[in-house]
């Protein structure tokens, strides 16, 4: 595991795999492409080191920020309480007197420096992400309980094409991307689908 600028990059060193399963070391911007683990044979090791480059994805601020495991949303890199105050709500997009689209509209507001995309709201808590291990993640992923109903290739559309996924990647006023592209970590979620959708083992925190 990483740390750059600020955030943490997962690597599929992180995930406690084998000495022969570690590739190079990505760069904070850049998503390995499925193509890259090609070379690994067994098609469990290769669908867990997908997961793990898809994780650095999962494990960006700008994804775990709604996915908390209490009330709150968090916000920037730091992964602070959001300020000024505000609760999950019923319907996980805020009290009634202060919902989410109070304040975040569907497009990132520039002069107010505010963020926004489409159904800007948090995260199910069944679906918390934050404090949670790569191994967590893919097994939450798995378990339509704790998904959101969602079918492996529900996920997979989720990943690759919802609206509101894809502000990760333009966050605005100068916040850090998620790595990649959302085609790119889509890709990588299909390939992991398509190669047995296997979990890393649950060794190690994804801790900043």
């Amino acid at each position: 595991m990483a740390r750059r600028s600020g955030f943490v990059v997962l690597s599929v060193a992180a995930v406690a795999l084998p000495s022969w399963l570690r590739a190079a070391e990505p760069t904070a911007t850049a998503l390995r492409a499925p193509r890259a683990f090609a070379h690994i044979k067994d098609p469990r090791q290769r669908s867990v080191a997908l997961f793990a480059e898809a994780s650095r994805v999962i494990f960006h601020p700008r994804c775990l920020n709604c996915h908390p495991p209490d009330d709150h949303p968090r916000q920037g890199d730091a992964q602070v309480v959001h300020d000024p105050p505000v609760f999950r709500g019923p319907a996980d997009n805020g009290l009634p007197a202060l919902r989410c689209d109070s304040c975040h509209q569907d497009r990132n507001l520039v002069h107010a420096r505010v963020p926004g995309a489409a159904a800007w709201h948090l995260a199910p808590l069944e679906m918390a992400w934050l404090g949670k291990t790569p191994g967590e993640v893919c097994r939450q992923l798995k378990d339509e309980a704790r998904n959101g109903r969602r079918t492996l290739d529900e996920i997979w559309h989720h990943a690759a094409h919802d609206e509101l996924v894809a502000w990760g990647w333009s966050p605005g006023h100068d916040r850090t991307p998620a790595p990649g592209t959302q085609k790119e970590f889509g890709d990588l979620i299909r390939a992991w689908i398509d190669t047995g959708a296997a979990c890393p083992p649950e060794t190690e925190k994804a801790s900043r």
